[in-house]
Parts: C-alpha cells; structure tokens; sequence
C-alpha cells in the first residue's frame, strides 16, 4: 500500500456564518430583522474536506484554485494554518463566498458572491501530489478543477482509490473511480429515468451511474435513511441504515460522508467498510451542527435537540440557561453529582464538551481515553443533561459567546471571581458558579487504579 498522504481535489469556497436573534420584523418589508451576535468564516467545498480530514490527523494535500482577492487569502491563511499543504491552480476572478445567516441556530437565508474559474495547465506540483497520494478525494463543486485535471485523475484512478463527490454541475467521474457518493436527488438527476423514491429506484439508478461511469461502486446517499451501496447491474446493493435518527442542519454532511470514505479506503478498508464509517461520521456531523461549536445530539428528554435553538427556547419563556463545560473522560460519579447540582439551577443544563483534539493537547498522550462521540453519548443519556457541545479549541470562551448562558458552572478550586470565563460570562452580564468537587472521585485516579490492575502504565 502506498504510505503517502490523502490528496482532495476540487474547488474550495469560502463560507460565512452569521448567526444572531430574531424577534421582530422589519417596518417596511415582512422579513424578520437579524441582531447579529456572531460572525466567522472557514474554508468551504473541497477547502472543508481536506479541514476534516486533517483533524483526523491525517497528512493531507489540497489541489485546489486560489487567487489573490480577500476571500482566497482568508481561505489561504484557514488552509494553511489547520496543517494542510496547498498545491494551487490560478483562479481568473474571486473565489465563491457562501455566507449563512442564522437566527436561534436556524437558517434563515443564503446568498452567494464571487465566481472565479481555475486556468492554467497542471504544473509538475499538481501532478507529484497526484503521483505520491495514498488515496484521493474528487470534490467537485462544479467550478471546473475537477474537469481541468481529468488527465491526471483518470491515470492516479489506476493505481490507488479515488472517491468522488460529483455535482449537478460539475465534471463527469473519470473511470476506475472506486467510489462516486451522489446525494438521492443529484443520483436522479445524473441517471433520469422514473424508479421512483424507493430503495428498488435507488438502487436501480445507482447500478446505471456505476455502469456509465464505469466506477466500482456508487454510494447514493439517502439522508436519515443511510446510504445505498450499489454496482453494476447484476450485483446485489447494499443498505447502510444510519446509527440513529438525528435532527440538525445537514450541511457539510455530505462532504464528511465523502471524505470518511476516501479516509477508510487510504487505509485499506473495503468499500462496503468504507460506506459504514462514512454513514456513522456523517449522522454524527448532522447530530453536532454547524462546523463551529458543534451541539452532539441531546439527552432523551428532548431528542435531537440543538442547544443553541434550546438556549433560545428557554430564554424566550424567561428561563435561566446554565452550562458548564470540561473533558469528562472516564465519567465517574464526581461528574454526575456535579452535572446535577448544575442542572438544579435553571431550567436547562448544556455541557460545552473538549472535542477529542482538544483533550489531547490539554491532557497529553493517551487522552482521552475515550472518544468524543461516546463522550457525548454518555452524557446525554444523564436525565440532568438536556444538550451536549462539542468545541475544538483549549477553552470554550468563542464557545459561550454563541450561547450565551445565564450561569456557568465549574466544579474545583476556583473562586467565581477567578474562573478562567469569569470575564467573558460579564460581557452579557451571566454569571460563574463554582461547586465543590465530590472528594476521592477523579478521571485521573480511576485510570491510574485501572492500569495498575492491569499491570500498565497509566496516561496522564
């Protein structure tokens, strides 16, 4: 197996959240009125896959299109500074910006700027990325990488296993591609035809577009259904139902899909393997949200719910929003009893989650011990937790601007005073809480009795 990096191709945007309140409408038109309370941006199309696979701690390569306007460098900067090596084709004009504006955590409207086209012949550096890559992942946002490197993406086809994410718009999958991931509508409007929306339909246009492209398989994804996978006519598909049904914004789903995908088979897994990891990351992505402060699915009382829609809800109805926020790793039962003492002080309680990259580098090698998403499972299933948020960074200040609770809680030895988000709790006038830790109970003991039962070593 070739051991070098994980090369996405395609055409990177640049995408704009801009998330606030609304409560009223505007006087001279019947449109809600948005007081903004945040705004950012990251990469967009291929830029967001070649983001999720790096924080797989992957060595990735994006060949993309940049120019010199303010959204390539912005692009640029994300890019460069989240680990990824660029290998750039000129853009002719300015990279697409996609900007979101949100209120309560709900999409109210989207609108586009910018347009540019890539140009230029492949240089030498395009094609050693290609010719080094362990695995490759086609991104195609119909803006025309994909078709000017079709040359170069038919010869790597032969050698190591390309997935490819077509658009409605965009460049038709080289041959040999091992794996083509079209959503439900994009696989209907590629192959035609009246199967109708049934799994039979699916599976028939999926077998038409595998055999058109002349691709191993077609993975038609199908939304809280799961994925189809299916081949040529003659081969019997394969239904990869989703882990569980969740309720959240589906955008950047799919490119989680493909990029998991492209993910597994760079590490030798079947495509069959690799369809099941992709569905599981992409139910996953779906149940966090937005890519920024990802809300994990909530506990049972409230399924599914997102917790800055929560906050809002119990806001609006003149409730007091608590959160409070660590690692909660190897869950013991100094967490639960102070997850329930945080819970009795308002009406809801949101546990603003270290993500796994964050664990790492606060706790050191080892950590955690547990991953993210079983983290956020256990959590949710504590009747005194109503939502769970996943954050990438060392502390959730960027975190709590979004949600804005009204008391934040930590356990220790802190004064409220002196609490590390003491200050930024003051910005909206909320309030810190400090409750004493239950005696004898900690992550660090507990892994420390289990190694030595084991014999082991334990991590910090």
């Amino acid at each position: 197996m070739t051991h070098g990096p994980l090369v996405v191709v395609g055409d990177t945007l640049l995408d704009r959240d801009i998330d606030g309140d609304a409560h009223r409408l505007a006087p001279d038109a019947p449109v809600p009125v948005v007081d903004v309370r945040d705004g950012r941006h990251r990469p967009g199309g291929a830029g967001l896959a070649a983001v999720l696979a790096v924080r797989d701690a992957r060595d990735v390569v994006l060949v993309t299109a940049l120019g010199t306007d303010p959204a390539s460098r912005t692009a640029r900067q994300e890019l460069t500074a989240a680990g990824i090596r660029l290998v750039e084709l000129p853009l002719h004009g300015s990279l697409p910006v996609k900007t979101r504006v949100r209120a309560a955590g709900r999409p109210l409207v989207r609108y586009d700027e910018g347009g540019g086209r890539p140009g230029g012949a492949p240089r030498a550096e395009v094609r050693a990325a290609l010719a080094g890559a362990r695995a490759v992942l086609v991104a195609d946002y119909g803006r025309g990488v994909a078709g000017r490197l079709a040359a170069e993406l038919t010869a790597t086809a032969r050698r190591v296993p390309v997935v490819w994410d077509p658009h409605p718009r965009g460049d038709t999958p080289v041959p040999g591609v091992r794996i083509a991931t079209p959503n439900a509508a994009e696989a209907l409007g590629f192959a035609g035809g009246d199967d109708g929306d049934t799994l039979r339909g699916h599976a028939a246009r999926g077998a038409r577009l595998a055999a058109r492209w002349e691709a191993a398989a077609v993975a038609v994804t199908l939304g809280d259904r799961g994925a189809l996978l299916t081949r040529a006519a003659g081969m019997s598909p394969m239904l990869v139902p989703a882990p569980e049904a969740v309720d959240g914004d589906p955008c950047g789903a799919g490119d989680c899909f493909a990029t998991t995908a492209a993910a597994a088979l760079a590490d030798g897994a079947l495509p069959e393997e690799a369809v099941q990891r992709a569905v599981a990351a992409a139910t996953e992505w779906i149940a966090a949200g937005p890519a920024t402060g990802r809300p994990a699915p909530s506990g049972t009382a409230r399924p599914g719910q997102d917790a800055f829609a929560l906050a809002e809800a119990v806001r609006s109805r003149g409730g007091t929003v608590v959160a409070t926020g660590g690692c909660f790793d190897l869950l013991h039962a100094g967490h639960v009893g102070l997850l329930q003492s945080a819970r009795r002080i308002g009406d809801c309680l949101v546990v603003c989650l270290n993500s796994d990259a964050s664990v790492a580098r606060l706790k050191g090698p080892g950590r955690p011990m547990t991953p993210q998403a079983d983290r956020a499972r256990v959590l949710t299933g504590l009747g005194c937790v109503d939502s769970v948020v996943v954050f990438d960074e060392d502390t959730p200040e960027t975190l709590l601007r979004r949600l804005r609770p009204d008391v934040w809680v930590k356990g220790g030895d802190y004064t409220a005073e002196t609490l590390p988000e003491a200050a930024t709790l003051r910005e909206w006038g909320g309030q810190s809480v400090v409750l004493p830790y239950l005696e004898g109970h900690s992550t660090t003991d507990l892994a420390r009795r289990a190694a030595r039962a084991w014999g082991q070593e334990a991590p910090s």
